[in-house]
């Protein structure tokens, strides 16, 4: 760890993949900070790695070796219940696909994390509603997923991921399945939670979409292979 501690940690992480008889090495020895405040994305072509690093950073699956810290928080030494608590509590995911109940509506979808939230969740309906406003959906709280467009939907799973107040956001390929101007629509949403305070963990192969982030982090063969920052055009404008 850092002397000033970091939201996301990762020390030496390796993670091995047993397939048959063989052995895939997805994660060599990696070792990263990323902040609280920070907007990352993380690149990289099919097989580098980056998509274990956003499982492991998600606390869905465990490192063959190395730590792994979230919020102060070593995740190895944490049992299921503590996992579970960890992703509903500190953590919203975002995916590509949209991963919405088709039969029911926008509302319904988004109060599905609070199901689960061991805490007293309040008015459900009311903190809902108040997430499908930010994500400027208020109006269509009563739509199911087929009365939506693509980045509506989007929009919805955006919302759902913030309806525990998550401090990191995680999105994979969260664009992948949107034209141009959604994308563009998707990406600004995620710039304008980040100003709010909100970390973002970005995984993408676009170059278009990681120009957003102010840091990008590439991957190749299970290593870090650069980590740079960046200023987002739309910031150095506002910057003058």
């Amino acid at each position: 760890m850092t002397e000033e501690r970091a939201i996301i940690s990762c020390r030496d992480l390796t993670k091995v993949y047993v397939m048959g008889d063989q052995k895939v090495h997805a994660l060599r020895g990696v070792s990263l900070d990323i902040h609280a405040g920070e907007f990352v994305a993380i690149m990289g072509p099919s097989g580098s790695g980056k998509s274990s690093l956003m499982n492991l950073i998600g606390a869905l699956d465990r490192p063959t070796g190395g730590e792994m810290w979230i919020n102060g928080k070593e995740l190895s030494r944490m049992a299921r219940d503590e996992l579970a608590d960890l992703r509903n509590e500190t953590l919203g995911f975002v995916f590509q696909q949209f991963n919405l109940l088709s039969r029911q509506d926008a509302l319904a979808n988004v109060k599905l994390p609070l199901r689960y939230s061991r805490g007293d969740a309040g008015d459900l309906d009311a903190r809902a509603k108040e997430c499908l406003e930010m994500v400027k959906l208020g109006d269509r709280l009563d739509h199911r997923p087929m009365q939506l467009s693509g980045g509506q939907q989007q929009r919805v799973a955006i919302a759902r991921a913030l309806v525990n107040r998550p401090r990191i956001i995680l999105a994979d390929e969260p664009t992948g399945a949107l034209d141009t101007k959604t994308t563009a629509e998707i990406m600004e949403l995620l710039t304008d939670l980040n100003t709010k305070g909100i970390t973002v963990v970005l995984v993408t192969h676009e170059p278009e979409v990681a120009e957003y982030a102010t840091r990008q982090i590439h991957f190749r063969d299970g290593q870090i292979e650069s980590d740079l920052a960046n200023v987002p055009p739309s910031r150095a404008a506002a910057g003058g």
